[in-house]
């Protein structure tokens, strides 16, 4: 097979269906990038769940007089009274034999005030607020934090408890949300994928039907099928692998622009770990090989039922 013949019948071909390989250019950079960014988005979240969850504690409030007091007016969680001292020397026992347990770190009723004023001192509240009336806790740090909620079912409503609170929850439906972001995200990329598909069919069939006076006469001369076939698979190999490139030319822009150049995310939100250039680095061969793949697979299985060879 001669390369330059190849080559030529290339060119032929894309000058013909210039608009609609443009059409598929387009397409296939925008369903990659969407391909993309979900693959990048899911390293996201797997990367902040195991940053933050590493981080936060379970927090066991203890009952104090003002508590009691509430609860007589008709809660429940403190109708016992204030945690007396031989509860909270019970609960710190039972926190340090559980096996899920890595620490333990009591805070006073006093320590719980001075971190509220370094947190809302500037606010009105703030100035009515009493060490009193700050609960005593347990600051609880897992070996497994995803087991949190064992924590929860050995310690709410004991006697001297007032509440259990883990902020693993609020990590949790932070999470889900950003996974059904991603959901959406892949949703949008099946169905630029699906367009992106039916238009190089439509370009192969387009090409095809043009050329059908050279392909007759090249089956007349003893052609094979394969060496008919290579130029069509090949326009449409070529044009996903352009648009292959500008899908990867987007990620890299999206890292650089949106993450980490000037005042991106990375200096605005300095809590939040963002993935880096390796995780981005690692999905562009992917991108680039599913470019180049799928429209050199659309366009085989197209010529199957469109060029009679």
């Amino acid at each position: 097979m001669r390369a330059q013949f190849v080559m030529s019948e290339i060119g032929v071909g894309l000058r013909r269906n210039l608009t609609m390989t443009f059409a598929v250019i387009i397409s296939v950079a925008l369903s990659l990038a969407l391909f993309g960014g979900s693959l990048l988005m899911r390293d996201q979240v797997s990367q902040m769940k195991g940053y933050w969850y590493d981080k936060v504690n379970v927090s066991i409030y203890l009952c104090n007089k003002s508590d009691a007091e509430n609860s007589e007016a008709g809660g429940k969680a403190c109708a016992k009274g204030a945690v007396t001292p031989e509860q909270k020397q019970q609960i710190e026992t039972d926190l340090k034999k559980m096996d899920l347990v890595q620490t333990v770190h009591y805070e006073s009723a006093d320590e719980a005030y001075k971190h509220y004023k370094e947190r809302f001192g500037h606010t009105a509240l703030a100035s009515v607020v009493t060490p009193d009336q700050m609960p005593e806790s347990f600051r609880v740090k897992l070996n497994e934090p995803e087991k949190y909620q064992v924590i929860t079912t050995a310690f709410a409503g004991r006697d001297g408890v007032q509440s259990v609170e883990d902020q693993h929850r609020e990590l949790d439906n932070l999470f889900q949300m950003l996974n059904y972001l991603n959901w959406a995200a892949l949703g949008i990329m099946l169905i630029m994928l699906v367009v992106a598909l039916l238009l190089i069919v439509n370009t192969v069939r387009v090409s095809a039907f043009s050329r059908r006076r050279e392909t007759g006469i090249m089956r007349l001369v003893g052609a094979s099928s394969f060496y008919i076939q290579v130029p069509f698979i090949m326009e449409a190999a070529f044009a996903g692998l352009i648009g292959a490139v500008f899908a990867c030319l987007m990620l890299g822009a999206g890292q650089y622009f949106v993450i980490d150049h000037g005042a991106s995310l990375r200096t605005k939100m300095e809590l939040i770990n963002f993935i880096g250039w390796d995780s981005v680095l690692t999905k562009l061969p992917l991108v680039l090989a599913i470019g180049v793949l799928m429209p050199s697979l659309a366009a085989f299985l197209a010529l199957r039922k469109y060029l009679k060879v």
